[in-house]
């Protein structure tokens, strides 16, 4: 509709006594396909920006990884979460299932996210890259620089109150780094003002076994953060002490 159409004219006067306060109108000359027609228009709700972002991610053809999966793997979980974990690129399960996390190394991360009190659920899980590299490489600065944007998005959308980095790619996209994995371990970062804590990406604990206790100590740092900023009590305490 444009500014003279009737119909916005309507619709204008409509909001206007809306936003008087009045909540009865009598239209004499006004037929009521017309009025119907204007309602569904211009008081729709407007979209979910969360949504939209999905909706848009999810045919995204920026780079050339488009060309090379099976499907996007935007994330998942509470779009309210207080807590959110952020890993590198899918894997061939993800790629397969559209989902986050969900082949062995998900599973650890199940495991570690509860040890400290957080379900899967209750988080927000997600990537920097959306679609996987072929044959898992490494992922390129081409490709990281098209798909960030999307990262920063959700975050500023969830809001979360503390941020986990999985691995040195994810956590040198973040807080925008150079420095190794080890040095960037241990030392509560920010990201937008929002506290973030770099450990160990699941997969390599499955290959390093060792390391699963200090992984494990670096989530122990980010449920005391979580609390001390104010985070919902996670509902999986319950659990966490039944592990032990």
């Amino acid at each position: 509709m444009t500014e003279q159409d009737p119909r916005a004219l309507l619709l204008r006067y409509l909001r206007q006594r809306l936003e008087l306060g009045v909540r009865e109108w009598v239209f004499e000359r006004v037929d009521a396909a017309t009025l119907i027609e204007v309602l569904r228009s211009g008081f729709a709700p407007a979209p979910d920006p969360f949504d939209a972002l999905r909706a848009e991610a999810l045919v995204c053809t920026r780079c050339g990884l488009c060309e090379t999966r099976t499907q996007v793997v935007f994330g998942e979980g509470d779009r309210r979460a207080r807590l959110m974990v952020v890993g590198e690129a899918p894997g061939s399960e993800e790629d397969r299932t559209g989902r986050p996390f969900v082949g062995a190394a998900g599973k650890l991360l199940d495991t570690l996210l509860l040890s400290v009190g957080f379900r899967r659920e209750e988080v927000y899980i997600c990537n920097v890259l959306k679609c996987r590299p072929p044959g898992n490489r490494d992922p390129r600065p081409e490709e990281t620089r098209t798909c960030a944007p999307y990262l920063r998005r959700q975050i500023e959308l969830i809001g979360p109150r503390a941020i986990v980095a999985l691995g040195r790619f994810a956590a040198q996209t973040l807080l925008e780094a150079e420095a190794s994995l080890s040095r960037l371990r241990g030392i509560e970062h920010r990201y937008e003002g929002v506290p973030v804590i770099v450990t160990y990406h699941p997969a390599a604990l499955l290959r390093n076994p060792l390391w699963t206790r200090a992984a494990w100590e670096d989530l122990q740092r980010v449920r005391r953060i979580y609390d001390d900023v104010g985070g919902r009590p996670p509902r999986g305490a319950a659990e966490e002490a039944a592990l032990g």
